[in-house]
C-alpha cells in the first residue's frame, strides 16, 4: 500500500540543495562548453510519455481484472442457480417416473424404438453421401500439410499513436523525474495532485514570473528594481521579513556575477526553498508521519472558516489510504452543525466518529471518550477536531490547554501533534492567527488550505520565516483527495516555474 505520508522521503534525498549555492570559482569557457556537451538535459517529454503509457496500462489492467472478477462472480452465481435447479429436479424424479409408467401402460411403446433406429441409420447415410461426391469435388489433405510446414509471415506492429500531453502533465512529470522517481513508479494520483497545486498557484505564478525575469536579468538590482521586486513579493503575501531576506540574498548573488534571467530565477528558487525548509533545519527526522503500530493523536486547531473540519476528513482519508487505522473525535461542540459535518466527512473517509449527542457539551469529555474508544480498538491515528472561536477569546485557548491535559493523563504514551489549519486567502490576517495559536497551542506545524482560488501562496514563506513553523500539509481543492503532505520543492516549482 502506498504511504502518502512518506511520499516525500525519497524525493528529499534527490532534490537539489535548498541552501543558496556559494559562489563558484571562475571556469574557462572551453571547459564549460565541454561540460555542456557531456551533460545533456534529460528528455522530460519522453519521460512524460512513458509515465502516461504506464498509467494507461495500469488502468487497462485494472479494468480487465475487474471485468474478470465480475465474470467470475456471475459464473459462480449461475453455478449456484443450476445446482439449486438440479437438486429440485432430482427430488422430483421419482414422481415423474411413476407418472411415465402409468402413461406407458395406456399407450404403445413404439417411439423409443423408432428413435433408436433413426440414430443408428445416420452414420451410414453420411458415408453414402460422401461416397457419391465426385473425386474432383472432394477436399484434399495436401493443403493442411502445407499449412503445418509453412513459415509464418511476421505481422507488422501497429505504430503507436502520438499522444499529445498538456502542459500540466508534462510539468508534473518533470517535477517527479527531478525528485528521483522513475516513469514506472509515477501514479495518476500524483500527476493529478501536482496539476491541482500548479493550477491553484497559477495566479500568483503568472503575476510573479514574467515581471521577475524582466527585472533580474540586468545585472545588480538598482533602486527601481528593488522596489519592483519588493512590491511583487508583498502583493503575493510573502511578508516583510521574508521579502527583505529574499532581496538581500538575491542582490548579493547578482553583485558577485551577472546571471541571465533563467539562472537568476533558478537561484531565486533555492532561496525560497531554503526559507520553507528553515524550521526543520538541524532536525534528524523532519518527516511528519504517524508511527504505525503506535497511538498517534493529532489535534487540529484554527478559527472557524479556515477549513478545520474539511481537513479532518481529508486527513482521515489520507490515513486510510496509507494503511493506518483512523478515528475522529468531534470535539468542536460549540459551533452549530459542526458535529454533523464531521460525521459526513467520516462517512466519506470510511472512518468512525466519536461524538456527544448533546449540544454545547464539554470538548474535553469528547476527547476522553474518543481516546478510550481508540485504545479499545487499537487505533493508530486519532484526529481531534477542536473548537474554533475567534483567536482573541481566552476561553478557547484555555479549552485547548484542558484537552492537552486530558491527553497527557489518559494517553501518556501517545505521540501528540498539534496542527494549525490556516486559510491561505487571509494573507497577513492568517499570519496573525498563526502567531496567537503558536503561543498557546504548542504547534507542530501548519496546514495551508484553499490554495485553489484567489489564494496567494506567499503566505507559506511568511509563516516559515516569521514564526519558524513548518508547513506540514497543503490543500488545493474541495475534494477528499485534495490534501497532501507538503514538499518545499514541489511548492516552489509550482510557484516559479514559467
Amino acid at each position: 500500500m502506498f504511504n502518502w505520508f512518506r511520499r516525500n522521503e525519497k524525493a528529499t534525498q534527490t532534490q537539489p540543495e535548498t541552501s543558496p549555492p556559494e559562489t563558484q570559482p571562475e571556469v574557462s569557457t572551453e571547459s564549460t562548453a565541454e561540460s555542456e556537451t557531456e551533460v545533456a538535459e534529460p528528455d522530460y517529454l519522453a519521460y512524460a510519455k512513458a509515465a502516461y503509457k504506464n498509467i494507461q496500462q495500469r488502468k487497462a489492467a485494472a479494468a480487465t481484472q475487474s471485468a474478470v472478477d465480475s465474470d467470475k462472480e456471475k459464473t459462480e452465481s449461475e453455478k449456484i442457480d443450476v445446482q439449486e435447479a438440479t437438486e429440485t429436479t432430482v427430488t422430483e424424479t421419482p414422481e415423474s417416473e411413476e407418472s411415465e409408467t402409468i402413461v406407458s401402460d395406456n399407450e404403445p411403446a413404439v417411439a423409443t424404438e423408432t428413435v433408436e433406429t433413426d440414430t443408428e441409420d445416420e452414420q451410414p447415410e453420411i458415408e453414402a453421401t460422401a461416397a457419391n461426391v465426385p473425386a474432383w469435388m472432394q477436399k484434399s489433405q495436401g493443403l493442411e500439410k502445407l499449412k503445418e510446414t509453412a513459415i509464418e509471415t511476421p505481422v507488422a506492429e501497429e505504430e503507436e499513436e502520438e499522444v499529445e500531453l498538456d502542459e500540466d502533465f508534462v510539468w508534473s512529470s518533470q517535477v517527479l523525474a527531478r525528485s528521483g522517481r522513475t516513469a514506472e513508479d509515477v501514479s495518476e494520483e500524483e500527476i493529478s495532485w501536482l496539476t491541482k497545486l500548479r493550477q491553484g498557484l497559477g495566479k500568483t505564478r503568472i503575476g510573479l514570473i514574467n515581471q521577475l525575469k524582466s527585472i533580474v536579468g540586468k545585472g545588480p538590482l538598482n533602486d527601481d528594481a528593488v522596489m519592483e521586486i519588493e512590491s511583487l513579493l508583498l502583493q503575493a503575501d510573502v511578508g516583510i521579513e521574508a521579502t527583505d531576506y529574499i532581496i538581500e540574498t538575491l542582490q548579493t548573488k547578482l553583485k558577485q556575477e551577472a546571471l541571465p534571467p533563467e539562472q537568476a530565477i533558478a537561484y531565486l528558487k533555492t532561496i525560497l526553498q531554503a526559507i520553507l525548509d528553515k524550521p526543520l533545519a538541524g532536525k534528524q527526522d523532519d518527516a511528519f508521519v504517524p508511527e504505525q503500530g503506535e497511538f498517534n493523536i493529532w489535534l487540529l486547531t484554527g478559527v472557524n472558516g479556515a477549513g478545520k473540519t474539511t481537513t479532518i476528513g481529508k486527513l482521515a482519508n489520507l490515513g486510510q489510504k496509507s494503511g493506518y487505522s483512523c478515528m475522529i473525535a468531534a470535539a468542536d461542540t460549540f459551533r452549530a452543525a459542526a458535529v454533523e459535518q464531521v460525521k459526513v466527512w467520516g462517512e466519506r473517509a470510511n472512518t468512525p466518529v466519536i461524538a456527544n449527542p448533546g449540544k454545547n457539551t464539554d470538548p474535553a469529555a469528547v476527547v476522553y471518550d474518543a481516546i478510550a474508544a481508540a485504545q479499545a480498538k487499537n487505533t493508530e491515528l486519532l484526529l481531534v477536531d477542536t473548537a474554533g472561536r475567534l483567536q482573541n477569546k481566552q476561553n478557547l485557548m484555555a479549552e485547548l490547554a484542558k484537552i492537552r491535559r486530558i491527553i497527557d493523563k489518559k494517553a501518556a504514551n501517545a505521540k501528540v501533534e498539534s496542527l494549525l489549519v490556516l486559510d491561505a486567502t487571509l494573507g497577513q490576517n492568517g499570519l496573525r492567527q498563526a502567531q496567537v495559536f503558536s503561543e498557546a497551542a504548542n504547534l507542530s506545524g501548519v496546514v495551508l488550505t484553499k490554495l485553489d482560488g484567489s489564494a496567494k501562496g506567499g503566505v507559506a514563506l511568511a509563516v516559515t520565516q516569521q514564526l519558524n513553523l513548518p508547513i506540514r500539509f497543503v490543500g488545493a481543492g474541495e475534494g477528499i483527495e485534495d490534501l497532501r503532505p507538503f514538499s518545499s520543492y514541489e511548492f516552489v516549482e509550482a510557484l516559479l516555474n514559467g
